[in-house]
């Protein structure tokens, strides 16, 4: 059975979406041949904690542990809630910053590049190179953010001459927050700089949008691989619809996802339609910023908003499919339409309807069309997103509201897995 090492930061317990990709590849490798031995820091310092993922590994497989120094531990001194939330992407309105959340990001962004992980890379490096010696491993898998794990793979790849696969769950220097860490032109630089040397180092890259793939092809002439996220049939009991006209937001809301053309059409809603008033609840699932809670106060939702904070993954699956319809939102940028969240796939095996809102050209527009899994707008279409509104709750009245879902096993992460498993077959 030929063995692969995959270095990945976040692992159970950590909770959001960072885990599930690597952890569900892990699960099925074996199937297709494929022995993932894991490298995980000893002591992480994870923003959202989720016990219940650990049944998703195996006993059979072997996790490699090594410690890592933290510097949000460090920070963590000074300002508890300002370091959870920086550390889990939530960042607030640059003009709402405090100075010691100035301060925060600067170091953050100029002091540790390309993150906060970086210190992980010198002792991963020494650690490996003794596991390495007679293992019998000839392929290294990195994934990232954080992008530090490729000096990771990049290192060993010069030391051993192994086979380095660099996966890229989001972009690098064009990831949405990149611009939020108050960077020097300097560090700027070396972020770029970094990013060419992994892409051209690698021998094979893997991304999960198109959008990104043709980004890295434009750095490098190293095949560059689209495996997207996907969805497990996970085992949680069917429970029945909420009564309510719920309209759930599951995962992180961020100050930059703040759809106002969404809170503006509820409130118009609420005004206009008695019964959609009687009807209607907001499910907020997962950390919400204070922008985004300011926006719905001022459009007079808040008497609506069901906020239910962080919950553990099967919790979550569970609410995706009790409520009637999905809210999935993306950053107005060019630089997110290559962004498609990991929950848009859960979201379609829930067998809800998805409301999308993102930018012009987002790649997950194309995946809700083309499995008929919902409606996208973007956020100059706000008559389009009262209309779907409007007959998604029209249908709830009707007692019909469902969608007809077509091609999604091309999406189940045993299909995603035998992909990843020929990738490597062939490395």
């Amino acid at each position: 059975m030929k063995k692969v090492l995959i270095i990945t930061y976040y692992w159970p317990p950590a909770g959001g979406p960072g885990v599930q990709r690597w952890l569900k590849f892990v699960k099925y490798l074996p199937e297709y041949g494929i022995e993932p031995i894991v490298y995980i820091p000893k002591n992480p310092t994870y923003p959202l904690i989720d016990e219940e993922l650990q049944k998703d590994v195996s006993y059979n497989t072997t996790i490699l542990k090594n410690n890592i120094i933290e510097p949000y531990g460090w920070a963590s001194v000074f300002s508890k809630k300002n370091t959870k939330k920086i550390s889990s992407g939530i960042i607030p309105d640059k003009k709402k910053q405090s100075v010691l959340q100035k301060l925060m990001l600067w170091i953050r962004g100029n002091m540790f590049i390309p993150d906060a992980r970086v210190l992980w890379v010198r002792p991963s490096v020494s650690y490996l190179t003794n596991y390495l010696q007679g293992s019998g491993i000839d392929t290294i898998i990195t994934t990232g953010p954080p992008h530090s794990l490729h000096l990771i793979g990049m290192e060993l790849q010069k030391r051993f001459g192994v086979k380095w696969i660099a996966d890229f769950r989001d972009p690098w220097t064009t990831i949405g927050y990149h611009k939020e860490l108050r960077l020097s032109e300097s560090s700027q630089q070396r972020h770029k700089k970094m990013e060419r040397d992994v892409l051209n180092t690698a021998d094979t890259i893997i991304v999960t949008s198109p959008t990104t793939k043709a980004e890295f092809e434009q750095l490098t002439d190293k095949p560059v691989t689209v495996i997207t996220n996907g969805y497990d049939v996970e085992p949680v009991a069917k429970e029945p619809l909420d009564e309510k006209f719920t309209l759930a937001h599951i995962g992180s809301f961020l100050s930059e996802r703040n759809p106002k053309i969404l809170w503006e059409s509820l409130s118009e809603l609420v005004k206009e339609d008695a019964e959609f008033k009687d009807k209607f609840e907001l499910k907020l699932i997962g950390a919400v910023s204070q922008e985004v809670l300011t926006s719905i106060e001022q459009h007079g939702l808040t008497d609506y908003v069901n906020n239910m904070g962080y919950v553990s993954h099967s919790e979550a699956v569970k609410q995706q499919r009790k409520s009637q319809v999905l809210l999935l939102v993306e950053i107005d940028s060019l630089d997110t339409r290559c962004i498609i969240p990991g929950k848009l796939f859960e979201y379609m095996a829930s067998e809800r309807p998805v409301i999308g809102v993102g930018p012009q050209g987002a790649d997950f527009a194309d995946i809700i069309k083309t499995t008929n899994t919902g409606v996208f707008v973007e956020y100059t279409e706000k008559e389009k997103l009262k209309d779907a509104l409007k007959s998604y709750f029209a249908q709830y009245m009707g007692e019909g509201l469902k969608v007809h879902a077509i091609g999604l096993q091309q999406y189940s992460r045993r299909n995603l897995t035998n992909q990843l498993a020929n990738l490597l077959k062939q490395s």
